[in-house]
């Protein structure tokens, strides 16, 4: 742990950015021209930094169009960084993908989902603490809806099982991107701050 804290301090002192900028083109180095077919799978699973660049590595050629880091779950409009942090406006740092369903499917998406962070460990990842940080699942249909709780009920029964999953499942709502030095911030910035609870467990299948 010693040697996680440079980069867990830099990442509480670091200045905030004064953009208002959502950024509601796609990221630097996103997808463009993304059919009508795609779907959308949008998770949180605390700094969303780790998260996304975890899936942009496992999927980013297997059919993943896009990853963009935002706001989601809260009851405030256009939120900033700096808000979302506070934890007081309600909203969880999360990601939002859109994915090719013919190539990856959502279940896959959310096995890795569950493989990939701690869901045991309410409103914290690692040191990260705080409501922004919770686990969660926002679906975009019934049948997304379905498919998250019969992978969480595996998940808790198959990998989980000597812990509490802790993981909200609930309707997409009003989704707001992060500001654009969010975006591949750890393609852009190698070595920063990465979550210690970040890394993809070594599960057997789910069955």
């Amino acid at each position: 742990m010693a040697s996680l804290m440079p980069n867990f301090v830099s990442r509480l002192f670091r200045p905030f950015t004064s953009s208002t900028n959502m950024g509601l083109g796609p990221a630097q180095g996103g997808a463009q021209n993304i059919p009508d077919t795609a779907q959308k799978c949008t998770v949180a699973a605390g700094c969303f930094w780790g998260v996304e660049h975890l899936f942009r590595k496992n999927f980013g050629d297997k059919g993943l169009y896009d990853a963009r880091v935002g706001y989601i779950g809260g009851d405030s409009n256009n939120p900033s960084y700096r808000a979302v942090c506070t934890g007081r406006t309600g909203h969880a740092e999360a990601l939002q993908m859109t994915f090719d369903p013919s190539r990856l499917s959502y279940t896959t998406l959310l096995e890795f989902f569950y493989k990939m962070h701690d869901p045991t460990t309410k409103d914290r990842q690692g040191a990260d603490t705080g409501t922004q940080y919770r686990s969660a699942i926002f679906y975009h249909s019934p049948e997304q809806e379905q498919a998250a709780r019969e992978v969480t009920e595996k998940a808790q029964n198959q990998w989980w099982k000597n812990k509490g999953i802790t993981t909200e499942i609930l309707e997409a709502g009003q989704w707001w991107d992060a500001e654009s030095y969010h975006q591949l911030y750890l393609d852009k910035n190698p070595g920063g701050y990465e979550c210690p609870a970040h890394y993809v467990r070594s599960f057997p299948p789910l069955s």
